[in-house]
């Protein structure tokens, strides 16, 4: 506990030093700690004060280190919560991250308890690639199989555990330095970004999403995904096939493979849509050093330290914007956006609706040169800004994915068009959609939320309703035609009631008519047959008193 304070103080030191040198002392002066140890002394010769507000925050993010990069990172694309400039300068963000030295050898002897040589021929000394959480060594096994392995560097996970403590006490200063913490909800935003980075830091997270994307694609013929080695695999160690691929945008190399780069932007586009539509579970960041192509053409995704998760329900509003967007249905995109938010507060519906409908005639009037996917998303990301709507976190990491498989497969295929990947999907969600066991779940479904709806009635409201059953409902004020008012109530009431009869007379004909069981009538169930016809003598009914009245 004591260690961890030591480590607190130090890097709360560090940090008031970086805003100090930066020009932050105002914001500084905010905290009011009254801690003498917070204070820490900045030669003014060093101050730097050039530069905008913007330009200052990305240099504090950068000297901070590698987290707070990381931070920056993830808020490029938050349009929603930050102004323009701001934006401008953090997508200028890049790992700076030098190679430490790893005695890869003795690693893995004390976190397996296993010789090395009884397990592999030979471990390369230097890293293929080295990131802010891990490096990765090329390595061969006792049977000749080449694999990677990827190891965790041994202070990170103290590292980032006390740089997120310091960047929850950042979002403090920032809420008291100004309203624009509490008003763009950096506090919810931040949480987000701490459990996205404790689990890509966890190397157990990452094999469970390789794993993961195996299940889901296991009889896929267009994709491939390495093979784990779980017995050299644990937190700090992840062993998998080396996989020797071609760069997916390596135009020169897919070709002297006899591999078309049209058909590989094409699969790589489509595997990622089938990733989101099929699963609800993808690929977070699938720019091109993450994608690679094998000599027999099939695509490798590589990396699932950040995947995306959509819950089934918001899958299926997903699934009905992509129908809606196709069918160029404007309407109903900003009734699924609604949907899909977490909260919202629309100035104005007509104007929201009347500028999705603007994207959709760009998309469907533009030649298919002229559509750039990253401006598509910006107008959305501006639309969903003036609109107050705040997105579920996947929404956004789905607008970085699209843009980068985007990008990727434009880079060997020009003439890629994205919107028509969608059209397969499109006709296979509206098949679903009408099969007659979704139409069943969907019947039931409603009618659970009706029943919900009905036992969340107020009190207050039922109160009234006893009241007026009693007789002892009273105003003040004279009401005209009372006794039309209450028969229109009563036949409102019988209304409400066929109306659930009918529902769940069509939910009770639809599991008989699935069912075999029961007489029949040549192929078709007796029961399901007079329930169809008991149902349309209801419907008949309905239509005769509501048109009546």
């Amino acid at each position: 506990m004591f260690d961890k304070q030591q480590r607190k103080l130090k890097r709360s030191a560090r940090l008031i030093s970086v805003l100090s040198k930066y020009g932050f002392k105002d914001m500084l002066a905010r905290m009011n700690t009254g801690n003498k140890q917070d204070t820490v002394s900045v030669d003014p010769d060093e101050v730097i004060s050039k530069g905008t507000v913007y330009e200052r925050i990305r240099l504090v993010l950068e000297e901070l280190g590698p987290t707070f990069v990381k931070l920056g990172q993830t808020f490029s694309n938050r349009e929603d919560l930050l102004p323009p400039e701001l934006i401008q300068e953090l997508q200028k963000l890049q790992d700076k991250v030098d190679t430490v030295d790893m005695n890869v050898e003795e690693i893995l002897e004390n976190e397996f308890n296993i010789s090395v040589k009884d397990h592999f021929q030979e471990i390369q000394k230097q890293p293929l690639a080295t990131a802010s959480i891990a490096q990765v060594y090329k390595a061969v096994l006792l049977d000749g199989s080449p694999v990677i392995l990827k190891l965790k560097k041994s202070d990170v996970q103290t590292v980032i555990e006390d740089d997120l403590l310091l960047i929850k006490d950042l979002e403090k200063i920032v809420s008291a330095y100004s309203e624009i913490g509490e008003k763009l909800n950096l506090k919810q935003a931040i949480s987000t970004f701490e459990k996205s980075l404790l689990e890509e830091v966890s190397l157990v997270n990452e094999k469970e999403n390789i794993l993961h994307f195996a299940r889901n694609f296991k009889n896929n013929k267009e994709t491939y995904v390495p093979k784990i080695y779980e017995e050299y695999s644990n937190n700090n160690i992840l062993c998998m096939e080396f996989i020797d691929g071609i760069k997916v945008t390596d135009k020169t190399a897919l070709l002297a493979h006899n591999i078309d780069p049209v058909k590989v932007s094409e699969v790589g586009l489509r595997l990622f849509v089938s990733q989101i539509l099929d699963y609800g579970f993808f690929h977070a960041d699938p720019h091109a050093g993450n994608i690679l192509v094998k000599k027999d053409g099939k695509i490798v995704f590589i990396d699932f330290g950040a995947v995306g998760k959509i819950q089934p329900n918001d899958k299926e509003i997903l699934e009905s914007l992509i129908v809606s967007f196709v069918a160029k249905n404007s309407h109903k995109i900003v009734r699924q956006l609604k949907k899909m938010a977490v909260s919202y507060e629309i100035p104005d519906e007509r104007r929201f609706e009347n500028d999705v409908e603007d994207i959709l005639n760009f998309v469907h009037s533009s030649s298919l040169q002229d559509i750039n996917v990253q401006v598509i998303i910006n107008k959305m990301k501006d639309i969903l800004k003036d609109n107050r709507l705040h997105m579920p976190d996947y929404f956004y990491l789905l607008f970085k994915g699209i843009s980068l498989i985007e990008g990727v497969g434009r880079t060997i295929n020009p003439n890629l068009d994205i919107v028509k990947s969608l059209h397969p999907y499109t006709r296979k969600i509206l098949t679903k959609k009408i099969k007659p066991k979704n139409l069943l779940k969907t019947g039931m479904d409603r009618m659970m939320n009706f029943t919900d709806n009905v036992d969340e009635i107020p009190k207050e409201l039922r109160s009234v309703l006893q009241k007026l059953d009693d007789n002892k409902f009273t105003v003040s004020s004279e009401i005209k035609n009372i006794e039309k008012t209450n028969q229109l109530i009563k036949s409102s009431v019988v209304n409400l009631i066929l109306a659930m009869i009918l529902g769940a007379n069509i939910i009770a004909t639809a599991i008989v008519f699935v069912s075999e069981s029961g007489p029949r009538i040549g192929e078709l169930s007796l029961v399901a047959v007079l329930g169809f016809v008991f149902s349309i003598i209801l419907i008949l009914v309905l239509l005769l008193r509501v048109t009546r009245k």
